[in-house]
């Protein structure tokens, strides 16, 4: 697992692995898509809460608000994957974040996750603009 500051390209990523589990497979024998959707949130989740202090955390909560997936290549019981997530835009309350499941030392994807995160106030629980300090936070810059 990597510290994920500065974490805006694939080259900077922040990394983790998974195995794929019996729980996972689907009926033809695949990985499910609804865990590679898993997989993606939990790599953001992890991220956040590697990154940001408890005092960060405790100011906002991230919800999704739109994913999208792109399946490049199978993935069986069995299979070790390295899950990679940087950011991407943000605007607004909004923040992407780009996820890339592959087997290690592959060259291209097994897929690719683009997700789109709400922040919210942690007590109002309406969308807030993200503040300056979680880009701090990540090593980043407003613009990115």
């Amino acid at each position: 697992m990597t510290t994920g500051l500065g974490a805006k390209s694939y080259e900077t990523a922040f990394r983790t692995r998974r195995i794929a589990q019996p729980e996972d497979i689907d009926f033809m024998g695949h990985v499910n898509n609804l865990v590679y959707l898993r997989w993606a949130a939990e790599v953001a989740g992890q991220h956040w809460m590697t990154v940001a202090s408890p005092e960060m955390q405790a100011m906002g909560l991230w919800v999704v608000l739109r994913h999208e997936i792109d399946y490049r290549g199978e993935l069986v019981e069995g299979d070790e994957v390295e899950i990679s997530t940087w950011l991407g835009e943000a605007k607004g309350a909004r923040y992407g974040r780009h996820i890339d499941i592959r087997k290690p030392g592959a060259a291209k994807p097994s897929a690719s996750v683009h997700t789109v995160w709400g922040y919210i106030d942690t007590a109002t629980r309406r969308p807030k603009r993200v503040p300056p300090e979680v880009f701090e936070t990540f090593g980043l810059s407003p613009e990115g």
